[in-house]
């Protein structure tokens, strides 16, 4: 895939340079020639290119943290419950109900 940005890179810098050193040519027009033919196709050719592996890469990282996180937190053998009920109150309520005053 590089071998043909770098080609492609090269017959832009070539049009450049002929854009250049052309007698009606302009060395603004060898700059923009450069940049709008050959950086910013082959940026985002690259860019698109690359996608599935940086996917690939996002992928195995977050499989590295996981694995990470198992060995860092083992399985509790503690059950949760399970019996159904409202879990209790406390037996001392901490606010007072509204309108009453402890004294």
């Amino acid at each position: 895939m590089y071998l043909i940005v770098i080609g492609w890179l090269y017959v832009t810098l070539l049009m450049a340079l002929a854009e250049a050193f052309s007698s009606q040519g302009s060395v603004l027009g060898a700059i923009i020639t450069f940049v709008f033919y050959g950086l910013l196709p082959m940026a985002l050719v690259v860019y698109l290119m690359g996608t599935p592996l940086r996917r690939k890469a996002i992928h195995q990282q977050e499989q590295q943290a996981r694995q990470a996180a198992a060995v860092i937190q083992p399985d509790s053998e503690v059950q949760p419950d399970t019996g159904g009920h409202a879990p209790a109150l406390p037996e001392a309520a901490a606010v007072p109900a509204v309108g009453k005053k402890e004294l």
